[in-house]
């Protein structure tokens, strides 16, 4: 076990999250926390790691046990470099091998026996483990991987954290809890500031992790190739599914239809019995048989079927009328210190654009949205809004602003003009907040929850140009689907920042991309069309560098005779380089390989010993065979960094010969 939740009793004002909620976490179990926003996952996971504490109920570590916290947002380091700042993570080695030794000592008072000086055993290898690892000679190497796979170049490592944007800002920490290794890593939305390529990343290396994982996402396809086991809250109950998310949904509906039928079958038994009772309990000979029917009509607990939350529909204000342009820039500059984010960029949105922006976490995007919104004045250049423009913004730091002291309620009918004012229930309820749900303080609701009421608010604002920075972050897929319906029939102008091309690509005519160092480039169609004409590009320039590279051999064989003997004097000398240069760099790799796989074969056989019955009752040999295995795992990590660091000096020694003897050859 490295942690447990017992009698979990969790409630603000009425409303009761939590009841005696109980569950247990094993050592390598990756969980999904399931339900809609506000159900209740990120205080759970604030109460596990010790941000909240429960009204009733405690949570159990065992001494020792680290717990990573990824929350979704309000995250930011500054006064470090960024490799300094992640390295920092590990903490103290004096301070690990202090624990070493105590749990050494307190091995010396159990019984050799028991599976408590077993335990401590297992315990005590994964802290040598750890101390092992906290060596600088290869932590650093491990550092400077991970940051790379979350997105970060070499160049960025000695840059102060300070100067990274939100989402890099959650990806430091997300690179510091990577490093760190806890035995239990609780991550709420880790996927929300990563593009397409770190989420790949990411979601191989948490298959890899050896510690538990409980995770709240509503990335489908991370849940369903990471989890085995989900936990599902709902109306204050949770309920257990031993798979992925998707076997949860499918679970959960074949739960829900069996327990239908049993209602009904009781139903249609309560309504028999009761018509028994009303039919003899006046008559003398079966007066006994009524009054034994009516005292089991009174012991039978009823069956509940809760109803599954309704799917309500939203529609947009109709726009005030505008003019053809919506918003024009001429020229306009843009740079926060050195970094220049845009620079002499002219831009025109037309009535009738959908625009999807997209790009890494600080290419400007955000930024973008500030400067079109008019929160935002450029550096250099001219910003207008077209005639009769009329901007609604949504940007993700809105629901940092909501007063605490309000209810939902009357924070959005604030917010609303006096022709939206009625359809404020109907909204609020097409975002999950629901009779006495919208009488709640904002100071008590989820991260998700604030953002909601944030973008509700935005959206009863009579606009014709509505701009949204990551408005799904915190969405359910209800939500989400609500707010996708009412853009597909919204008849103004829109700029959406998301990287969610299920969400986009039934909405959106254009796409604006946005690239570091380099302008905007802006696309017609929906994104997978964009992602479509990027590979076709990339296919045509390498194959205009093919051309160009052929074209360039045939004129210079055309223009000057080639002498054979000074030919075959050049291929011996570029072959000899290459060999002098590759060689010794590929035999690296083949021993690296090879140690690899010895290693894999160790762990199989290791793997056959646990599972002799002769072994499995003796301590000290599962204790042996437990160390050694885990330290091959270390081993084999450790190799497998330094065969991808072999790997990519090859390809560039490569790229580097290829580039000294094709341009001599030119």
């Amino acid at each position: 076990m490295v942690f447990a939740v017992q009698d979990l009793h969790i409630e603000f004002g009425p409303r009761v999250l939590f009841d005696s909620l109980s569950f247990v976490v094993e050592r390598g179990e990756r969980i999904a926390f399931a339900g809609q926003n506000g159900a209740g996952k990120s205080t759970l996971m604030k109460c596990i790691v010790g941000v909240m504490e429960p009204d009733c109920g405690k949570v159990l570590l065992p001494r020792h046990t680290q717990v990573g916290y990824l929350p979704q947002d309000g995250i930011h380091i500054s006064g470090s470099s960024l490799l300094d700042e992640v390295l920092g993570s590990v903490g103290n080695i004096v301070e690990l091998q202090q624990v070493i030794d105590e749990m050494s000592e307190e091995l010396q008072t159990l019984d050799s026996a028991s599976d408590a000086y077993r335990e401590a055993l297992e315990e005590i290898g994964h802290l040598e483990l750890l101390l092992q690892d906290r060596d600088a000679a290869s932590l650093k190497p491990r550092a400077e991987s991970i940051l790379r796979g979350l997105g970060f170049s070499t160049q960025d490592f000695t840059r102060d954290c300070g100067e990274f944007s939100g989402g890099w800002q959650m990806r430091i920490a997300l690179a510091k809890l990577l490093l760190k290794e806890p035995e239990v890593l609780l991550l709420d939305e880790p996927t929300n500031h990563l593009d397409i390529q770190s989420q790949r990343w990411l979601e191989q290396s948490l298959r890899t992790y050896r510690g538990a994982i409980c995770i709240i996402s509503h990335d489908v396809a991370l849940l369903d190739s990471l989890v085995t086991r989900t936990i599902a809250f709902h109306h204050g109950r949770a309920e257990e599914y031993s798979g992925n998310f998707s076997f949860y949904l499918q679970e959960s509906k074949a739960r829900k239809e069996i327990l239908l039928r049993q209602a009904k079958a009781q139903q249609k038994e309560i309504a028999k019995t009761q018509a028994f009772i009303d039919r003899f309990r006046a008559k003398a000979t079966k007066a006994s048989q009524a009054q034994s029917r009516i005292k089991q009509l009174e012991k039978i607990e009823l069956i509940e079927v809760e109803d599954d939350d309704a799917v309500m529909s939203f529609h947009f204000p109709p726009p005030p009328p505008g003019g053809n342009t919506v918003v024009h820039l001429r020229k306009v500059g843009k740079a926060y210190g050195p970094i220049t984010l845009l620079k002499d960029y002219d831009f025109t949105m037309e009535k009738g654009d959908r625009i999807a922006i997209v790009g890494v976490n600080g290419s400007g995007k955000s930024t973008f949205t500030r400067l079109i919104s008019g929160t935002e004045a450029p550096d250099s250049g001219e910003f207008s809004f077209g005639h009769h423009t009329q901007v609604a913004f949504f940007s993700q730091t809105h629901a940092d602003i909501l007063d605490n002291e309000q209810t939902i309620l009357e924070c959005v009918e604030a917010a609303a003009s006096r022709e939206t004012r009625p359809l404020v229930r109907n909204i609020l309820g097409c975002f999950l907040f629901r009779g006495d749900d919208v009488f709640k303080k904002i100071g008590v609701l989820s991260g998700g929850e604030r953002s909601r009421v944030a973008l509700v608010c935005m959206l009863l604002k009579p606009a014709n140009f509505l701009i949204m920075d990551e408005p799904t972050n915190h969405l359910d897929f209800q939500s989400q689907d609500v707010l996708q319906q009412a853009l597909a029939e919204y008849p103004g102008s829109y700029c959406i920042v998301s990287h969610n091309r299920r969400f986009l690509d039934p909405i959106v005519n254009k796409v604006l991309e946005f690239r570091p160092g380099l302008p905007p480039r802006l696309f017609y169609g929906n994104v997978s069309q964009y992602i479509e004409s990027i590979e076709a590009e990339e296919r045509r320039l390498k194959a205009l560098a093919v051309e160009s590279t052929a074209g360039s051999v045939q004129g210079s064989a055309a223009s000057t005779p080639v002498n054979r003997k000074d030919a075959r004097r050049a291929r011996a000398q570029e072959r000899e380089k290459r060999t002098r240069v590759l060689k010794p760099l590929q035999q690296k790799l083949a021993e690296i390989e090879e140690q690899i796989a010895l290693k894999d074969v160790r762990r199989e056989e290791i793997c056959a010993e646990l599972e002799k019955p002769e072994n499995t009752s003796d301590n000290q040999i599962l204790m042996e065979l437990t160390q050694e295995y885990q330290q091959l795992e270390r081993d084999s990590e450790k190799l497998y960094t330094q065969w991808e660091d072999i790997s990519v000096e090859i390809e560039q020694a490569t790229a580097a010969l290829d580039e000294e003897f094709g341009a001599a050859e030119a």
